[in-house]
C-alpha cells in the first residue's frame, strides 16, 4: 500500500506460475498454507502462500493479463480474505478499501444489491489514478531507501518519511526485470476530492451521521460490529473516514434488518413493529378482561389464593387464549396460498423429467418448502388440507400426477426430518387426505 516500505520478494517463484507459489504453502510444515485460483471475469489468477522463511507473514500475488503483477506482504491471517475478495473486479484496495477494477475507482462497498447479490458500485467522485510516474519527478533518491528483508519485518511498522526514495528503488528493481509495465501504468494511488483533509471526518461526526455516541461507534469497532468500514486515513493516531464513506455507512445500517425493524416501529412505546403491536394490544385488552373482568379468575389474586397451582390455572388459560387465536395472528388463508406457489414451484422443477421417466418418486421439495408445510400442516391442519388438495388438482392438471402419487410424494418429502410432524401423525393426516378407491 502506498506509505508502507518495500520488502524483498526475490525468494518466492513469481514468474513460475500460481502452481509454484501455491507448493510454496503446502510444504509439510506446520503452519503453512497456500492455495491459487483463476479469475472468473479477466483470464488472470490469484494467489496467496505462508512465508517460508517468517510465517507470521503471507504474500498474496494477483496477475491481469493486461494491468500486470500485484504483490503484496500481509500478516498470514489476511492473505485467504483478500484472496476472496479479489474473485472478481477489483484488481487494487486504497485509502481504507477504495478499489480500481482497471478503469474506475469505486467506494468501499457497504451498500447490498439483492438482485446482483454483490455490493453496489458507488463510483469515486472525480477520482483520478496516480501512477509511478506521476510521482516520480527526480527529486527523489534511491540510494536513500532500503529494500526491507522478510526475517526482520515489523508488521507495526509505519510509514517511512523518505517513502518516495523508496519508490525510486523499487522503480529501479521494477525496471530491471522482463517484460515489466512501463511506470506510466504503475498504478500507485488514487486522488479524489472525497479523500482531502476537508471532507474526512473522526469518530465523532461519524457517530453523528449514525444517530449513536463515539463511545458506541469505539465499542463498534473493537468488537468488529455493525460493519464500520475502514478508515481512509489515521491523521495523528485518530482515524478518518471520507464523509461519502460514512454516509454509506449510514444508509446501509437504515436499510440493514435492524435499521428496518427501527424504522418500522418508529412511535411504538415497546419498539414494535406494526403487526407484533397489533398482536401485544389485542391480547393485553383479551387478557385484562380474563385476569379482572372475570370474578372467578379475580379472586385468585387474594392473597391466599397466590399459589403454584392457581397461577398455573391462569397462565394455562391466557395461553390458551393465544394458542386458538392462532387465525387472528397469521393470515392462515393467504399463507396456504404462499405455500401451495411455493410447492408447484418447486415441482415444477422436476415435473418434466419425472413424467418423462414415468416416475413420480422423482418429485422433491427443497428444505425450506418442506419444513413450511410441515409447520402449516401443524398449526392449521385444515387449511392445510384444502391446500394439498389444491395442489393434487393443479399438479393432475398441469403434469398429468394422479392424486395418489401426489399425495405420496408429499408425504414421502414430509418424512425427510423436516419438521415436528412425528410418523403416525403422517400416517393419519394422510389418510384423511387419500382419495377413495372404487368398491364397485
Amino acid at each position: 500500500m502506498p506509505g508502507l516500505p518495500f520488502v524483498d520478494d526475490s525468494h518466492l517463484p513469481l514468474d513460475d506460475g500460481p502452481e509454484a507459489i501455491e507448493a510454496i504453502g503446502r510444504h509439510e510444515a506446520s503452519g503453512m498454507w497456500g492455495r491459487w485460483d483463476a479469475n472468473r471475469t479477466d483470464g488472470g489468477w490469484r494467489a496467496f502462500t505462508t512465508d517460508p522463511i517468517n510465517h507470521a507473514f503471507g504474500w498474496s500475488v494477483r496477475h491481469h493479463p493486461e494491468h500486470g503483477r500485484t504483490v503484496l506482504l500481509m500478516g498470514d491471517g489476511q492473505t485467504s480474505f483478500l484472496h476472496t475478495q479479489w474473485d472478481g473486479d477489483p484488481l487494487l484496495f486504497r485509502a481504507g478499501g477504495y478499489w480500481w477494477d482497471g478503469t474506475t475507482w469505486y467506494r468501499p462497498g457497504q451498500i447490498w444489491d439483492p438482485v446482483a447479490q454483490d455490493h453496489e458500485r458507488r463510483k469515486a467522485r472525480l477520482a483520478v489514478t496516480v501512477y509511478a510516474a506521476d510521482m516520480l519527478d527526480g527529486r527523489a533518491a534511491p540510494d536513500r531507501a532500503h529494500l526491507g528483508k522478510v526475517a526482520v519485518s515489523d508488521p507495526n511498522v509505519t510509514q517511512p518519511d523518505n517513502w518516495l526514495d523508496h519508490l525510486a528503488l523499487w522503480a529501479r528493481h521494477h525496471q530491471e526485470q522482463d517484460g515489466a509495465l512501463p511506470l506510466g501504468r504503475c498504478v500507485v494511488d488514487l486522488s479524489s476530492p472525497e479523500l482531502t483533509g476537508t471532507q474526512l471526518i473522526g469518530a465523532p461526526e461519524m457517530a453523528e451521521l449514525g444517530g449513536i455516541t463515539a463511545s458506541t461507534l469505539r465499542a463498534y469497532i473493537s468488537r468488529g460490529n455493525s460493519e464500520v468500514p475502514l478508515p481512509q486515513a489515521v491523521v495523528g493516531s485518530r482515524d478518518q473516514w471520507a464523509r461519502a464513506v460514512a454516509q454509506d455507512w449510514v444508509e446501509a445500517r437504515q436499510r440493514s434488518y435492524e435499521g428496518v425493524g427501527q424504522a418500522m416501529s418508529a412511535g411504538d412505546r415497546d419498539s414494535l413493529p406494526p403487526g407484533a403491536a397489533e398482536v401485544r394490544d389485542r391480547f393485553a385488552a383479551d387478557f385484562r378482561h380474563t385476569l379482572f373482568d372475570r370474578p372467578d379468575v379475580r379472586k385468585r389474586w387474594v392473597l391466599r389464593h397466590r399459589n403454584e397451582e392457581s397461577v398455573t390455572e391462569v397462565a394455562n388459560e391466557l395461553s390458551w387464549s393465544v394458542a386458538v387465536s392462532l387465525d387472528r395472528i397469521i393470515p392462515a388463508h393467504d399463507l396456504g396460498m404462499v405455500v401451495q406457489g411455493a410447492i408447484l414451484r418447486d415441482l415444477g422443477d422436476y415435473a418434466e423429467e419425472a413424467k418423462k421417466e414415468e416416475s413420480w418418486l422423482l418429485l422433491n421439495l427443497t428444505p425450506a418448502v418442506g419444513k413450511m408445510l410441515v409447520w402449516y400442516i401443524r398449526h392449521f391442519p385444515g387449511e392445510a388440507a384444502a391446500t394439498i388438495g389444491e395442489i393434487q388438482r393443479r399438479a393432475h392438471n398441469d403434469w398429468g400426477v394422479p392424486p395418489a402419487d401426489m399425495l405420496r410424494a408429499l408425504r414421502r418429502e414430509l418424512s425427510l426430518d423436516r419438521g415436528k410432524l412425528t410418523e403416525e401423525q403422517r400416517k393419519t393426516y394422510f389418510a384423511l387426505l387419500a382419495p377413495r378407491e372404487d368398491t364397485d
